[in-house]
């Protein structure tokens, strides 16, 4: 299995008030002018290969897109055109801040599968996608240098979203079981000691992205009892916790603390990413200032697409579909380990997921995936380095696989080519290794030429 390091503790934010230096004022005249919060923004790694997995010869393993194609889309289609002609003046206009109270109703009925019965449809709010969703409570919550603590590794999405708010992301380790409530503890304690703000834990329990794990349920109770005991609050990320492939739903953090768990649902891996709609559960007192953020953000979610998923849950037989989806992953997912054990060469390990879209791999000793990368679309595959899922510029040596959206054959084509790369980089690493080419020096760019060290230079990280 491959492991999963917590890397550094945290990672450093500018503060509020501190000054955007211009590099490039004839390309860009307003550069001097840009907020501190948009200072060290960097382009998303999985974003950045779009224009390369788009690429017809190209086996993509990188982008977690859902298989669409195998919704009924013709029924789907009927749907969304009479629900226009039938109710075009309520789909097309403004809606409320908080979301349609229908979908509010049925969202209350698919959080029940993971034992959220308890919940009301006055504390959902319905956003652009669960992502809106972590951005208001982090907008509602996070000062700059407030501390998240949040899983090494994290949502890439995640990490954009606290640097934006220029908070500072402290990692906790992760294993097979999923987050160490020890190492959980463990940075409390030090940020207690070091008098750091820590806002919240950032969490994905279930089929975790990027690493593929799910939190154990004995650790799902010791997590609540550690919030309990240090009054931590708790983001519960959960897009993927109806996509089991061998059990039922695990029961939410949420469903265990009312009062201390927040949580962030999304109908992009059951239903369509295209219509962006997710929603947050959270106590009233905090709704209220969601909804407020939501309105000052974008007024309000959009009708036409809340309806469409009300609808599609009103209408269509969803949890026959979730369970289709489902099946259509696990025979997915089965080819990627299948591929990876058949042909992976030996120091290669890596998580196997039971249930959701992704495996992390740890590559063997030495090899760097970002390095790598571009000889890997050479060789017409694609996956996403371990470095865009840390913010602190860990995980050189890991690389996130996704296998939801290519078919079986694909996939198995695809293990094989990047199979191949990493046995050209290791023979490279062989070859060099062997020859002995002395020690040199290397100056790190953030030290002075005094400041040098043995070996070779360290790399930082790209964002994402």
């Amino acid at each position: 299995m491959a492991s999963l390091p917590p890397g550094p503790p945290s990672s450093g934010t500018p503060h509020a008030h501190s000054h955007v230096v211009p590099r490039h004022p004839r390309l860009d005249p307003l550069a001097d002018r840009y907020a501190a919060r948009t200072h060290g923004m960097k382009t998303s790694e999985i974003r950045a290969l779009f224009s390369v997995v788009s690429r017809p010869e190209v086996v993509s393993l990188a982008g977690g897109m859902p298989a669409v194609t195998a919704l009924p889309l013709d029924a789907v289609g009927s749907m969304i055109g009479e629900l226009v002609s039938g109710m075009g003046a309520q789909t097309l206009q403004y809606g409320s801040g908080q979301g349609d109270p229908r979908l509010r109703e049925r969202i209350c009925d698919v959080m029940a599968l993971e034992g959220i019965t308890d919940a009301s449809p006055s504390e959902v709010v319905v956003t652009v996608g669960s992502q809106q969703g972590l951005d208001l409570v982090t907008r509602v919550f996070c000062d700059p240098g407030d501390v998240i603590l949040a899983e090494g590794p994290s949502y890439v999405g995640a990490l954009g979203v606290f640097q934006a708010a220029q908070a500072r992301v402290r990692h906790v380790a992760m294993d097979d079981d999923g987050l160490i409530p020890e190492a959980l503890e463990q940075a409390l304690l030090e940020c207690r000691a070091n008098g750091d703000r820590v806002k919240f834990l950032y969490t994905v329990p279930n089929f975790h992205n990027p690493g593929g794990v799910t939190l154990s349920e004995p650790r799902r109770r010791a997590v609540v009892e550690i919030a309990d005991r240090y009054d931590l609050l708790v983001i519960e990320d959960n897009p993927y916790g109806l996509l089991g492939f061998d059990r039922e739903p695990m029961r939410a953090l949420r469903a265990r603390d009312a009062q201390r768990v927040i949580y962030l649902g999304s109908f992009s891996k059951t239903f369509s990413p295209g219509l962006r709609v997710g929603w947050v559960l959270a106590p009233l007192a905090v709704r209220e200032k969601l909804v407020l953020a939501t309105e000052a953000q974008v007024l309000c979610p959009p009708s036409l697409t809340q309806y469409a998923v009300a609808r599609y849950l009103d209408t269509q037989p969803w949890r026959e579909q979730i369970k289709l989806f489902t099946e259509l992953y696990r025979e997915r997912r089965d080819a990627t380990l299948e591929s990876l054990e058949a042909l992976m060469p030996a120091g290669t390990t890596w998580t196997r997921p039971d249930g959701g879209f992704y495996v992390w791999l740890k590559l063997p000793h030495g090899l760097d995936a970002k390095l790598m990368q571009p000889r890997a679309v050479n060789a017409h595959v694609a996956y996403v380095p371990g470095i865009g899922f840390y913010a602190d510029g860990s995980g050189r040596e890991y690389m996130r696989l996704s296998y939801c959206y290519p078919e079986p054959d694909q996939i198995r084509e695809g293990v094989r080519r990047l199979a191949r790369v990493i046995e050209a980089e290791l023979d490279l690493h062989s070859t060099f290794d062997a020859v002995d080419t002395g020690t040199f020096r290397a100056v790190r760019p953030a030290e002075s030429p005094a400041e040098t060290m043995v070996g070779p230079a360290n790399s930082d990280r790209t964002e994402d």
